[in-house]
């Protein structure tokens, strides 16, 4: 057998290995690995509780968003409905009011009405008086016209009022 350079090599190799399974840097690397993997485990564990933990904070926050959004439409329908009882009832008052306003403006009509019609009776009965007195006083004379006419205005004024 030739001693030449690949056969230092191997010889080398063959000492290397042996030196590191004498040092048991095998178990040393191996444990090293596999605190390596469980801190790896850890960490994905880890992980995978607080993924779980967003995901159940994020259905919570959409169900909580999702009922103050139904909750926000329940005051807006509310306050609608509010709004349409205050617009009703102020039309309502309203209506009352214009309706009272129309009654009163065509009682104080009414009155007005009343009250020229008695006027124009009570000047016509004074106008017809006057004009009965003067006939009787240009056509009758004395005592008993006199009388005449007193009785003939009263007639006339009980009649006319």
């Amino acid at each position: 057998m030739e001693i030449n350079e690949p056969f230092f090599a191997l010889v080398g190799l063959i000492l290397f290995f042996a030196l590191i399974f004498y040092l048991k840097v095998h178990r040393t690397i191996g444990g090293s690995l596999d605190k390596r993997g469980d801190a790896i485990r850890d960490e994905l564990d880890q992980a995978r509780r607080l993924r779980a933990e967003a995901e159940a904070l994020l259905a919570e926050y959409r169900r909580k968003a999702a009922a103050a959004e139904s909750e926000a439409a329940a005051i807006v329908d509310q306050a609608k409905r509010e709004a349409d009882a205050l617009a009703k009832e102020a039309r309502t008052r309203l209506e009352e009011y214009v309706a009272s306003r129309t009654r009163l403006a065509e009682q104080k009509i009414a009155q007005a009405e009343a009250q020229a019609v008695q006027d124009v009776r009570a000047l016509s009965a004074e106008i017809a008086i006057a004009a009965a007195e003067r006939i009787l006083t240009d056509k009758v004379k004395g005592d008993a016209a006199s009388a005449l006419v007193e009785r003939s205005i009263a007639d006339v004024k009980a009649r006319l009022n």
